[in-house]
């Protein structure tokens, strides 16, 4: 029926999972709660020394890492961080497998799947649903994980008719 070919890259996993990060609104609200409470402590500190030495100059210094703090570094360093994560995961033979060339084909009752480490089907009823990014199409698999589709990357077929007739799939449930 309907066929695609294209290219699953070490940043295109990355960036599912950090939008799976953005997306999960109870660890946005710890990280939250993290980085104002760290700030309010350095806050609270300034203000003592403040009280305390009667000087200004130290203080000041603690105000500025307690904003750097809150709008720069934490949220740079937990992205980094993600990212760390996401490839330790993973051994250099598993990357080998799951990085490269995919070919997607659309079957009446599967999906059918050739990657750098070998071909899978799996039937439509066992797959949750299509979602559509700015720059990837997801098959999702089930809750947390997913087929990721990058649109730069494509080498052959189209992607969108693809999509659209893969959602039906989904959706019929064959």
């Amino acid at each position: 029926m309907f066929d695609i070919e294209y290219e699953f890259r070490q940043e295109d996993l990355i960036h599912f999972n950090e939008m799976r990060f953005k997306n999960n609104v109870q660890l946005q609200n710890e990280m939250r709660k993290h980085r104002f409470f760290i700030a309010g402590l350095i806050l609270f500190v300034s203000f003592f020394y403040y009280l305390y030495y009667s000087d200004i100059e130290v203080p000041a210094y603690m105000l500025v890492l307690g904003a750097l703090w809150i709008f720069g570094f934490k949220p740079y360093e937990v992205k980094m961080d993600i990212r760390r994560q996401i490839l330790a995961k993973y051994t250099e033979a598993e990357k080998e497998t799951m990085f490269g060339t995919y070919q997607m084909n659309i079957e009446q009752h599967y999906l059918v799947i050739k990657s750098p480490s070998g071909k899978e089907k799996l039937a439509w009823k066992d797959l949750a649903r299509v979602e559509y990014g700015k720059k990837y199409v997801y098959i999702y698999i089930d809750l947390d994980s997913a087929m990721i589709i990058p649109v730069e990357t494509m080498k052959s077929g189209d992607l969108e008719k693809f999509a659209e007739q893969a959602e039906g799939m989904i959706e019929r449930g064959l």
